[in-house]
Order: C-alpha cells, then sequence, then structure tokens
C-alpha cells in the first residue's frame, strides 16, 4: 500500500501510561510471567551445553523462525502473498505456534492493525510512543492495545483477555475465524508448547529444555522485537512510503529477511523483501522453491509499473520541499 503523500509519519506522540503506574491485566501478567521464566531459565544454559541440544535448537529455530513465522504467520497468513495447499498452510501455521508468539489469530490479527495504522497513535507497536515500547512492552499494556484495535468506547472492565476482547470487536481475521484448524488452535494454543517441551524433556532432558524451548523461543522473539522497534528508526529508506519503515541489513541476518522492512512496507503484498540480488532473503528463496515443485501459487510479486510509480512519487516528494507549489499538483494528478 502506497500511503497518502501528505501524510508525514509523526516522531513522538503522548506515550502510554508509565510502565509502573498504569493497571496490569491478567494477560498482562502472564505475558510478563511467561517471559521473565524463559529468560532466567536461558541463565542456566552455559551450564547444560552439549552439541545436540544446541543443534535441536539451532533447527527448531530455522523451524518456528523461518517457516512458522516468516513463510506462515507474515507472508502466507497475514498478507496472502502466495497461496498452499492446506496442509502445508497448516503444517508451517503450526511451526509458527511452536514460536511462543501468540496463536495465527492473533499474531496475524496485530500485524494487518500495524500495517493499516503504521507509525500513528494507532499502531500496536510504533517507536513514535517510545523505543521499550515498540520492543517490548506493548506485549504487557493489553488496555492499551485493545483501545488502540476497536471501534467501540473504552468499557470500565478491562480485565478480560485482550485476545477475547479484540477478535469479538474487530473482525480483521475473518479469513481465518471461518476455519476450524485456526479456531481450535486459538482456544487451545499454550497447550501446544507445553506438549514441545514436554517432547524435548523426554528426548534430552534439561538441556534440550533449555536449548530447545527456552534459548530458541527466547532469541526468536528478540529477532521479531528488533524489527518492530529497530527496523523503524535506523537503516536506509529507498522507498518514501510515509512512515518510519528502513531497511537494516545486520536485523535480516537474524530475521530471515524480515529486515528488509522498507521494502517490505512499500510492497507489502509482495513475497519477495529482499530486491537486490544481494538483499539476502531466506523466505524467498522458499517461497521460489516451493513455487518451483508446484506447492506455492498465486505468488505475487511487485510489478516493475508499480516501483517505477512509487520511485516517481519519492521524486517528487524530494522536489516537493524544494519547490512546493509546483509540485502539489503533479502528487495530486496519483490520487485523481
Amino acid at each position: 500500500m502506497v500511503m497518502d503523500a501528505s501524510k508525514e509519519p509523526k516522531i513522538i506522540v503522548k506515550s502510554p501510561m508509565s510502565f509502573g503506574r498504569r493497571k496490569w491485566t491478567k494477560m498482562d501478567k502472564t505475558n510478563a510471567c511467561i517471559l521473565l521464566f524463559l529468560h532466567v531459565l536461558c541463565i542456566f544454559a552455559p551450564f547444560q551445553f552439549n552439541w545436540s541440544a544446541f543443534w535441536i535448537a539451532f533447527a527448531l529455530y530455522i523451524i518456528t523462525g523461518l517457516f512458522g513465522i516468516t513463510i506462515s504467520y507474515h507472508r502466507n497468513l497475514s498478507h496472502r502473498s502466495f497461496k498452499l495447499p492446506k496442509w502445508l498452510e497448516y503444517l508451517f501455521a503450526y511451526c509458527g505456534v511452536q514460536s511462543l508468539q501468540g496463536d495465527p489469530i492473533y499474531w496475524v490479527s496485530t500485524h494487518r492493525y500495524h500495517h493499516q495504522f503504521v507509525d500513528t497513535e494507532k499502531d500496536p507497536h510504533s517507536p513514535i510512543q517510545g523505543f521499550w515500547f515498540s520492543y517490548i512492552f506493548w506485549i504487557f499494556d493489553s488496555n492499551t492495545l485493545t483501545n488502540k484495535m476497536s471501534n467501540f468506547q473504552e468499557r470500565p472492565d478491562r480485565s478480560t483477555s485482550v485476545m477475547i476482547m479484540k477478535h469479538n470487536r474487530l473482525d480483521n481475521v475473518g479469513d481465518l475465524k471461518k476455519q476450524t484448524f485456526y479456531t481450535f488452535i486459538h482456544n487451545t494454543y499454550i497447550l501446544h508448547p507445553i506438549a514441545l517441551a514436554v517432547i524435548l524433556y523426554a528426548g534430552g532432558g534439561i538441556p534440550f529444555l533449555i536449548w530447545g524451548m527456552c534459548v530458541r523461543s527466547v532469541m526468536l522473539l528478540h529477532a521479531t522485537y528488533l524489527v518492530n522497534s529497530i527496523c523503524h528508526l535506523w537503516g536506509k529508506q529507498p522507498w518514501k512510503t510515509g512512515d518510519l519503515s528502513r531497511n537494516n541489513w545486520l536485523i535480516n541476518l537474524i530475521a530471515f529477511g524480515e529486515g528488509w522492512h522498507n521494502n517490505h512496507h512499500a510492497f507489502e503484498y509482495s513475497a519477495r523483501m529482499g530486491f537486490e540480488w544481494w538483499q539476502f532473503d531466506p523466505g524467498w528463496y522458499v517461497v521460489i522453491f516451493l513455487q518451483a515443485i508446484g506447492l506455492a501459487t498465486q505468488v505475487k510479486l511487485p510489478s516493475q509499473s508499480h516501483k517505477q510509480k512509487l520511485s516517481l512519487i519519492n521524486t517528487l516528494r524530494t522536489f516537493r520541499i524544494i519547490f512546493p507549489d509546483f509540485t502539489d499538483w503533479l502528487l495530486a494528478y496519483r490520487y485523481a
């Protein structure tokens, strides 16, 4: 989506109530306890190291991060950048369930709102409300999140789970809620990571549990947090999208192609994010492999005309700074 040329990203807005003073819901406390528990167990990782546990963690990082978050949650479910057979779509989505980033309905809904209201006060996790808010604090602020993602006025009772309130009020994930698989995962979400933890412990004891569950999921969580925050603050912006999105090659190394974030916001429907040959994009490599063997169809890419059109708009925006009166009518022509 190309945003209106007259809309400039806000740099700072009034921050939500301070981390300590605001009211914490049951959901906030649960999220905080789970993340704290995972991080504390990671302290023991060096004392429980063995190469089998390391490679289990590495393999699960690829499975849950590349196939679960990047391929499934983000490119396939959130943006419908390509189509997969249902058995493969569900398999990849289940890999995402084991990432500990929420069920598909929750994750996709949040991400779609991010694109709809990117870097505005209704964005679920924008750095215009502070770096730490965009990085992690938004996860512990379900009241603010629910208010942003609701068309209704705030209700007195805010203790109910944000996941229930949000999806009763707004239905930007109707395509997922119609499918029994996703509603089942949504209603039984926490049981699935617990089952994986039991399997890891049975297979390799404490080392497999700490490395395969805690270290792996913590690293993947922080990789996602970095995309949400750093990639809206630091990096290059080849496409003037009207928001703060940036391409950051360093974040990209741990995020399977998601670091080309400005590319993504310029052409959010695209299955490919690294447009140049040197822009490392493992997610795209998987998609073209699946396409080559006939499993991925209707793969979406930005057309050359769309790229040229956005490039022209970028040029006009630059000229507008120097010649505002002359370029106003040219920019208006695009929206005629």
